[in-house]
């Protein structure tokens, strides 16, 4: 059986097999005649985004800003980081996605945005769309307690994929100042009060703790799930 024709049903068989049986990575892989390696990244896709983590995934399929994948492809080439841990961070359903990014940005020191063929488990990529502060300020606080995953936001809240990838860096760049729109205009209309802007920030600050949280308690579970 060559890698592209194993089945979901396949791969959730092996992977039950490792979470409820406890049976390691290595003998999966021996009994089925597969790599280990192909084993674990199905059992982490699996812990992370369930059983739509096992279908195939076509990254030429979603779209992808060139800035996006030059940040994930700097981040893991920086070191220290596992491709596994990083594709988890910004939601990108692969690993082999950041893989196959820091290698073209190895080789050519240049990616271009993604061009994509079609609706594929990540959300399409839907227009940009004019916006009030607080979807910009509600947005942002989603991706943050959602793991920076930029490709659920833009779905739930109607927008691109490529617009909160923009909110979420210039949150992180100014905080909630960062996130007015002063496109056309010396002050944005909206423009929140000292009280308002105090209320926004410890939103979106409580949001970021949580995903913090949630990084040590996977960092956690995977040094628990790695030993075995």
């Amino acid at each position: 059986m060559s890698r592209k024709d194993y089945t979901k049903e396949f791969k959730l068989e092996v992977v039950k097999a490792h979470f409820e049986k406890g049976i390691s990575y290595y003998r999966l892989g021996k009994d089925n005649g597969i790599n280990p390696t192909i084993v674990r990244d199905w059992c982490r896709a699996y812990d992370t985004h369930g059983e739509d983590g096992l279908r195939h995934h076509d990254s030429n399929r979603c779209t992808y800003t060139a800035e996006f994948k030059e940040q994930v492809a700097k981040e893991y080439l920086a070191g220290g980081v596992a491709a596994y841990t990083v594709a988890k961070k910004y939601g990108i359903l692969a690993p082999t996605t950041v893989r196959k990014w820091a290698k073209e940005y190895n080789d050519h020191g240049e990616l271009t945005d993604s061009k994509p063929k079609g609706d594929r488990l990540m959300v399409k990529d839907n227009k940009s769309r004019k916006t009030t502060l607080e979807e910009r300020i509600a947005a942002v606080e989603y991706c943050l307690s959602n793991e920076n995953n930029y490709a659920l936001t833009a779905k739930e809240f109607n927008c691109s994929y490529g617009q909160v990838y923009s909110w979420v860096k210039k949150y992180n760049s100014a905080g909630v100042a960062g996130l007015y729109d002063r496109r056309g205009r010396s002050k944005d209309a909206e423009e929140l009060t000292e009280i308002e802007k105090i209320k926004a920030e410890n939103r979106l600050l409580k949001a970021q703790a949580k995903q913090q949280q949630m990084e040590i308690d996977f960092l956690k579970k995977l040094d628990a799930v790695e030993r075995r």
